[in-house]
């Protein structure tokens, strides 16, 4: 694949990631809000409740067309539809820029995008939805079928690994952690395998440690304030989908089917 060729798959996949981040916010806030988000609800203006058009649903340039303000009533966009989109656009990139075009590039894709639908339910009401960590865990085990029985035996021992972790941890605390976790875990073991599983584990843990530390020290949370957890575990699971079998390569470690 020549270079300009290459730039044109980054671009397309960062544009596909965008929309698929706009697409995955309805769902998460909808979600939270208990409003159907299939059918033939239409997204409208938060404030005056009007239609909006095709134009104006055009991740990330819609956002900076508009100025963050309705055409209609003039109230302001949230950021966070922005960030959102954004966000699904580097881990697009990401991606495609780490797998190239490949069956595997399509596994993680599907992989990242149910681990982001979790991490904005959890910011957005306080949940992660054992239907949706499970449903990630559903999918990932459908495709494993195309690794074979060790495929699938990978998957099951990820997703004993996951949960079982957060399940200690649930129960060492007494209940400081929610068992929505766990599911998520769980779901994202059965998907990733139990190799990257556990590199999702420790990058999510350090990852939200450090924010944590950083929060604290900024004043902006006290030390008694819940963080939610899940956005934390679902990067470390992004991060080792990317990272993972260059982590375990440094201990001549090879990392098992897709993930290679």
């Amino acid at each position: 694949m020549s270079l300009i060729v290459f730039a044109v798959f980054i671009f397309f996949s960062a544009a596909l990631g965008a929309s698929m981040g706009s697409f995955l916010n309805v769902v998460a806030s909808r979600t939270v809000e208990e409003r159907s988000w299939w059918g033939e609800e239409r997204s409208s203006c938060d404030s005056c409740g009007r239609k909006l058009t095709a134009t104006e649903l055009v991740p990330i340039v819609s956002w900076l067309v508009l100025r963050r303000g309705c055409r209609s009533c003039g109230a302001k966009i949230p950021l966070r539809y922005l960030g959102v989109e954004a966000a699904g656009a580097a881990i697009g990139a990401l991606l495609a820029w780490r797998w190239g075009f490949s069956v595997t590039l399509i596994f993680a894709a599907a992989i990242a995008s149910g681990l982001f639908l979790n991490a904005l339910t959890d910011l957005y009401g306080g949940h992660v939805y054992d239907l949706f960590a499970l449903g990630l865990g559903g999918a990932g085990m459908l495709m494993r079928i195309g690794g074979g029985f060790p495929g699938l035996t990978d998957g099951l021992l990820g997703a004993l690994l996951g949960f079982g972790v957060i399940a200690v941890i649930i129960i060492a605390s007494r209940g400081g952690m929610g068992w929505g976790d766990a599911s998520l875990m769980a779901g994202t073991g059965a998907a990733l395998g139990w190799q990257l599983t556990a590199w999702a584990l420790y990058t999510g843990f350090m990852i939200g440690g450090a924010i944590a530390l950083g929060l604290l020290a900024s004043g902006r949370i006290k030390r008694k304030d819940a963080i939610p957890l899940g956005p934390f575990l679902a990067l470390g699971g992004i991060v080792s989908i990317v990272t993972g079998p260059w982590f375990f390569s440094l201990f001549g470690i090879a990392v098992r089917w897709p993930w290679y």
